[in-house]
């Protein structure tokens, strides 16, 4: 009985992350492939289903929406359009609210979730890990006394949730870490302990593999271990 529970432990450990990551997969695509107009489809267009034609058909979209937007003609188009957006109300708040968050992570040129850090939260003396997101601007900075920094503080298993605090820079502690490697302690509750970090002789980041350490296995699983 103690081999069997042992084996099927294993067994879990093996199949749980795989059928995890294709349905997160599987339903990124479907989401991705639901937004194609039936007219664009394969089986409209061709008389029969291709698996994944609806995705090609959005990163084509996506692709050359973003050469038109590259030069002046269309950049002009664009201004034209977010602004007949954004005489619409409620059309209006929410466009600009999302688009100065994806504006702001996904610009190349951005500095969010740059940096790992070492908060006290929601007390003092509770530790967390947050990540680094700017620092406040306009009439906040105006109200606050001293330097101040905006952090972003994940909820766990889930980091898609959280908190947003702005706090006095000398209570951030900035941590020795890739924001990937912070993002998978915060998934697995510390269970996942993030390698450290490798500099080469020019003081770059040497990435480094996985061993897959944990809180209380520090080395890493071992083969052949029973």
């Amino acid at each position: 009985m103690r081999h069997f529970k042992r084996y099927f432990i294993t067994g879990l450990l093996i199949w749980i992350p795989l059928v995890i990551t294709v349905w997160v997969l599987s339903l990124l695509i479907g989401t991705l492939e639901a937004i194609v107009p039936a007219f664009l489809t394969s089986r409209y267009l061709f008389g029969y289903q291709i698996p994944g034609f609806q995705l090609l058909v959005v990163l084509l979209v996506v692709f050359f929406t973003g050469l038109a937007g590259a030069n002046i003609l269309g950049r002009s188009l664009f201004e034209r359009w977010e602004d007949l957006l954004g005489r619409i109300p409620l059309v209006r708040s929410i466009y600009n609210s999302v688009k100065q968050v994806s504006d702001t992570i996904l610009a190349p040129n951005g500095q969010a979730f740059r940096e790992a850090v070492l908060v006290q939260y929601p007390r003092q003396g509770a530790w967390t890990i947050a990540f680094l997101t700017g620092a406040p601007s306009g009439e906040v900075a105006d109200k606050l006394q001293g330097d101040y920094v905006s952090v972003y503080v994940p909820t766990t298993p889930n980091p898609t949730s959280g908190f947003f605090l702005m706090m006095p820079r000398s209570d951030v502690q900035v941590l020795d870490m890739t924001v990937d490697a912070a993002l998978k302690y915060i998934i697995s509750m510390g269970v996942v302990a993030p390698a450290p970090r490798v500099l080469d002789a020019s003081g770059n980041v040497v990435e480094t593999e996985d061993t897959g350490a944990t809180e209380n296995n520090p080395a890493g699983p071992s083969n052949g271990q029973a």
